[in-house]
């Protein structure tokens, strides 16, 4: 499955009869799916589509969705009100002996009577309805396919990124591990020093509590640990942008673990090779963390 992004744009517009349309779909990071429909009047009912499209092809992100439709075309009719005309000749019959003008009624003369005829915009039939409601969600399904088309773009060239800062954190550890300062006879000689300034500094010191000293200076000599799970994890990243799909959250924890570990190198360091790579780890992992974060 491929990577995606949770940031895209995606546009899809057209002409149907007299009508003319645009989808729009603008995509940006979100903790869940937020779907924010923005429909004109009288297309409200199209927010069911949206979201079930939507959420057949997403899982994450902050999705503004808005449909715009103009009239590229006023069409005016002429309505006539018929029980009106029908009240106005029947008086024209009544006071037609009356009459000094007795000539037959103009259309003009009609016209100027208020009621009589209603001027206002013609609305389409049911089959140009359907035509244009039909069209607008083909649109939108062309846009949702869009809008995931990008952001897959976008998710490719993330894991080109995080592969890279996956690659460094590697290297990093394997140069922890292949320090100087963490070979026996080295860490021996520091445990020789450490324990000469204690017994120095130290009157009276019972066999107990010097055993207790030993161990905390062995304890955070050794970084045995924490290099094994660092290796772990770049094995557990790789493997989840192998599989891909929507993994942002995964990878979020996995970044969690990376700096655990890089927090703990650096606190038990008593070499400055290993603070400096512990420092420049710590590093990495903030900027995978960061690009972790745009994802799906």
């Amino acid at each position: 499955m491929t990577l995606q992004s949770m940031t895209g744009f995606a546009r899809n517009e057209g002409t149907t009869g007299r009508y003319r349309w645009a989808w729009e779909f603008r995509s940006v990071n979100g903790k869940g799916l937020d779907i924010r429909p923005r429909l004109p009047q009288g297309l409200e009912s199209l927010e069911t589509e949206v979201r079930r499209l939507v959420t057949e092809r997403l899982t994450r992100g902050n999705l503004q969705v808005t449909l715009s439709l103009t009239v590229s075309e006023n069409r005016v009719e002429a309505v006539l009100n018929r029980d009106a005309l029908d009240a106005v000749l029947r008086l024209r019959d009544e006071l037609g002996p009356g009459l000094i003008d007795p000539a037959p009624l103009r259309l003009d003369t009609l016209l100027s009577i208020r009621g009589l005829v209603d001027l206002r915009e013609a609305t389409d039939d049911e089959a140009a309805i359907a035509a244009r409601d039909g069209d607008i969600v083909a649109g939108l399904e062309r846009a949702v396919a869009a809008l995931v088309d990008m952001r897959a773009s976008e998710g490719d060239a993330l894991r080109r990124v995080l592969e890279d800062h996956i690659t460094r954190i590697e290297e990093l550890a394997l140069q922890i591990e292949a320090d100087p300062s963490r070979q026996p006879d080295e860490i021996g000689r520091r445990l020789e020093n450490q324990l000469a300034v204690i017994l120095d500094n130290t009157s009276g010191l019972d066999r107990d509590r010097l055993h207790s000293e030993i161990a905390l200076i062995a304890t955070k000599a050794d970084l045995r640990e924490e290099i094994d799970r660092l290796k772990a994890h770049v094995i557990a990243a790789r493997e989840l942008l192998t599989t891909g799909g929507p993994i942002g959250r995964k990878l979020d924890f996995l970044a969690q673990e990376f700096n655990r570990e890089s927090n703990t190198i650096c606190s038990k360091s008593n070499a400055v090779a290993v603070t400096s790579a512990g420092i420049e780890l710590k590093v990495v992992i903030d900027q995978f963390r960061e690009q972790v974060q745009n994802l799906e």
